[in-house]
């Protein structure tokens, strides 16, 4: 929580000093950007690799953005097309990009393909890679040369982050007063492959040598709130016990012990790049990783990126970044979101796969996690159409935004997300692809999958079940706003004692379950019940705006409330307690 309270005071100081538009706070436990004085959800996309390469291509990806209801996208820099000639610089392609974006109503989080993407080199420029000599490659340990810039090399780090700069500078001077660049990513997906170290010779002499004094001590300051991954392997081999070790002495000479070391160096390349960001033109900064997933291990995967598992060598050695930020491309969605939404890390979403779950993906996060960001890969291909399920769903988002910062980091949101995943006969019962049950207040809140209601015949025809997911907002003890799609609640106090009889087509219980049994004997609990339930919008200023009441069949005449899986909608439900 330190380390987010002191990267905040240095955004909110330096930002504020330039009178940039972006800057960053604290809210209770969450961590916001404000953009023009209001707290500021990115509701975005990240464009396809080549989709910002040309000015024709700009102007027509970032219309079709503006009607699919972003307001932020995510967008490269290309090194290479950026500074085709040493030291001479082409501006075109920035200038186009925040051009556009103020004529689309869309605010930029810019990143920079420098002299990494996706682990290689494959943006620099053909000066750069041609002049292996001057700008040494990693090698693996067979002395392989690789299509990876090394780390390592003085010369290519001047020669980046020169260029780095050189767009700061034009992004202070043609955008500094607007503020439609937000935030600023450092490279792409940095990581190393085939081995989890590099083996060029000025490497191996770094890794021969003692490990910093800085990375030992932040590492037994912070000892029991390190990885538990990282804090295993240091008692293992009782690394605080040594001094002055050598990295395997400290770290093990296996790949896992390669890996810290090459993400310690990987995090200082970046850190220095982040001190020209502070110099020049303070953005918010970050950095995104490529997940080790699948069951590789380091080299199979990126090694070293800003994972999970190494957050705490990349928090002592580029201690000016606001987050690492995970690209979730594998399933296994809350799982992922869990590892990265922590004390000191606020989640941030640049890339995600982009699909039909996208809307519901977003409500998850943005309640669950208080997160920053939420932003589909290749967002430009997605249909142009009002009747696509994320472009609904953001647009819902939108006019939700001032409802949900007020309550991030108050304990007063929950993200559900139901994947659909129910096996035939299995009962729903605690199964997490499509229940989750709440307990808040003395009351038992349970949240299912619309499907597991009978009535839609897809529930029950072997149609897979679309992934589902909303926000559940506490207004007040009896007051709850619920938004998304194809969820379906019930609110209980936490001394009834219900007992799930099967439900018939019209609602009522099947025919053959309703015997009465010693346990349904009734406790003499006070009980939950629904004043009412409508149907709202969001007015701009936050209000809830009547539609509709939903008193009648929509919420099974007050035995719970629901959003069907083709709806996306806001309800507003006022309970009440009888005995």
């Amino acid at each position: 929580m330190k380390r987010v309270l002191s990267l905040i005071s240095f955004f909110a100081i330096c930002i504020g000093i330039l009178a940039q538009q972006t800057t960053v706070r604290q809210h209770g436990t969450a961590t916001q950007l404000v953009v023009d004085g209001a707290p500021y959800l990115i509701i975005g996309g990240e464009t396809s690799n080549s989709a910002a390469s040309s000015p024709d291509d700009i102007a027509r990806c970032f219309a079709h953005l503006h009607r699919m209801g972003l307001n932020t996208v995510l967008v490269p820099n290309y090194w290479d097309l950026f500074e085709p000639v040493e030291g001479q610089y082409d501006f075109s392609l920035v200038d186009a990009v925040i051009n556009e974006a103020r004529r689309n109503d869309l605010r930029v989080v810019y990143l920079w393909f420098g002299a990494w993407k996706n682990s290689m080199s494959c943006y620099a420029p053909e000066w750069f890679k041609v002049d292996y000599k001057r700008f040494p490659r990693a090698h693996t340990k067979a002395g392989k040369p690789l299509e990876i810039a090394s780390a390592f090399s003085e010369n290519v780090f001047k020669a980046d982050n020169r260029a780095f700069e050189a767009w700061l500078r034009h992004l202070k001077e043609v955008d500094g007063e607007r503020g439609t660049v937000l935030m600023v990513q450092i490279e792409n997906e940095i990581g190393m492959l085939e081995d989890a170290r590099d083996y060029s010779p000025e490497a191996v002499k770094q890794y021969q040598s003692a490990v910093p004094q800085e990375l030992m001590t932040f590492l037994k300051k912070n000892r029991q709130t390190l990885h538990p991954q990282l804090k295993a392997r240091l008692d293992s081999l009782g690394t605080e016990k040594l001094k002055n070790p050598t990295w395997g002495e400290a770290f093990g000479t296996d790949v896992y012990g390669d890996e810290y070391f090459t993400a310690y160096y990987y995090a200082r390349y970046v850190e220095r790049m982040a001190q020209s960001v502070k110099a020049i033109y303070p953005l918010p900064v970050y950095v995104n990783a490529a997940m080790n997933s699948r069951g590789r291990k380091p080299g199979q995967y990126p090694a070293a990126g800003p994972l999970a598992h190494l957050k705490d060598i990349w928090h002592a050695a580029a201690p000016s970044l606001l987050c690492l930020a995970p690209d979730l491309y594998d399933s296994g969605f809350t799982s992922w979101t869990r590892q990265y939404a922590l004390p000191d890390n606020p989640l941030f979403i640049p890339e995600i796969r982009r699909s039909e779950a996208n809307g519901a993906q977003a409500c998850y996060v943005f309640a669950e996690h208080d997160a920053i960001s939420f932003s589909p890969f290749a967002i430009e291909d997605g249909p142009d159409s009002p009747d696509y399920k994320p472009t609904q769903a953001y647009a819902m988002l939108r006019s939700l935004m001032p409802i949900i910062t007020e309550r991030q980091g108050q304990g007063q949101m929950h993200g559900l997300y139901f994947d659909g995943t129910l096996q035939k006969g299995q009962d729903p019962s605690g199964n997490e692809a499509v229940e989750r049950i709440i307990h808040e207040d003395g009351m038992k809140i349970t949240c299912r999958h619309f499907f597991t209601l009978p009535w839609d015949p897809r529930a029950t025809d072997g149609t897979p079940w679309p992934v589902a997911g909303a926000m559940l907002i506490r207004l007040n003890k009896y007051e709850y706003l619920l938004a998304g799609n194809g969820v379906v609640v019930q609110f209980e106090n936490e001394g009834e004692r219900q007992i799930q009889k099967k439900l018939g087509e019209d609602g009522f219980v099947e025919a053959g379950t309703n015997q009465r049994t010693t346990e349904d004997q009734w406790s003499g609990a006070r009980r939950i019940g629904i004043a009412y339930c409508d149907q709202v919008e969001v007015a701009s200023d936050g209000s809830l705006k009547y539609l509709r009441r939903l008193n009648g069949d929509q919420d099974h005449q007050g035995r719970h409330i629901r959003i069907g899986v083709d709806d996306w909608q806001i309800l507003h439900v006022k309970l009440y307690e009888y005995k």
